[in-house]
């Protein structure tokens, strides 16, 4: 009986541009996102009892007029998959800072909707978090910088993400 065996052959390979500006830039990026939601979350849960995930969630709603979004275009315009908006979803629903809607004009839509309890705790949540990015962030970052961040952050979402960049300006797209 014949054992086939694999050969290994370890060499260097020469990685072309390995200190382009662009992985630089990227790297940045993601070494910043991770220690903001780090030390932001860490501050949500500790100040107001909030994890990221559920700020992020009932943050969508108390800024959409009516308080409400169909569950589609709230994980368009979260972090967070399907499958995890549902479980954050029905937890908020637990806690009773969140409930379910159906659409009478097709069963197949539904819609997560603040409560009176959720906008009450975003009343506390929300200038404490503002107060943090303040300390973290605005500390650091000129107002000139921070408003040209966030222009190029809404450039490469509508690139990247349009399903979210169409539900924050009109209510969503059918179909995203």
């Amino acid at each position: 009986m014949l054992v086939a065996r694999a050969t290994f052959s370890w060499h260097t390979a020469v990685v072309p541009d390995i200190d382009h500006s662009a992985l630089t830039t990227m790297g940045l990026f993601f070494e910043t996102h991770a220690g903001l939601t780090r030390e932001l979350g860490r501050r949500l849960e500790r100040e107001c009892n909030l994890s990221v995930q559920w700020f992020e969630v009932l943050m969508r709603l108390v800024r959409t007029p009516g308080h409400r979004l169909r569950m589609s275009d709230l994980a368009a315009q979260t972090t967070l998959t399907a499958s995890g908006l549902t479980r954050v979803v029905d937890r908020l629903v637990d806690a009773g800072l969140v409930v379910r809607q159906t659409c009478p004009e097709d069963r197949r839509v539904a819609y997560a909707a603040l409560t009176a309890e959720g906008e009450a705790r975003m009343a506390v949540a929300l200038p404490a978090h503002l107060a943090h990015i303040a300390e973290v962030v605005e500390s650091v970052v000129p107002p000139d910088e921070l408003a040209a961040f966030s222009d190029t952050l809404r450039k490469l979402r509508a690139a990247l993400n349009p399903c979210a960049a169409a539900a924050s300006g009109d209510g969503g797209l059918p179909g995203c």
